[in-house]
């Protein structure tokens, strides 16, 4: 018996933020270019989003919401909350 699939992590952080701390198997898709990359993802998959803290993938939830995407969520804290509740060994900036 197979279980969901995972959501995939898409994080939109800048690459020099990536290079300090990331989660594994997450997707970097930059704010910067993410409206234009959205539009190759599955619409029907799940995903959740993360930045620094939260603030940034908060705004890349929310276009990816008005473009139709109903299974989206918000790492709320971010990459920093993660660090400080669930891996205290990342590093952080």
């Amino acid at each position: 018996m197979q279980g969901q699939a995972p959501p995939v992590l898409l994080d939109v952080r800048a690459a020099e933020e990536i290079v300090i701390a990331s989660l594994p198997e997450s997707l970097h898709l930059p704010l910067d270019s993410f409206r234009l990359s959205v539009k190759a993802l599955d619409r029907h998959a799940d995903y959740v989003i993360v930045c620094h803290h939260g603030i940034r993938s908060a705004e890349a939830a929310t276009f990816m919401i008005e473009q139709g995407f109903t299974r989206v969520s918000n790492l709320l804290g971010g990459i920093d909350a993660w660090a400080c509740e669930v891996d205290p060994s990342m590093p952080r900036y």
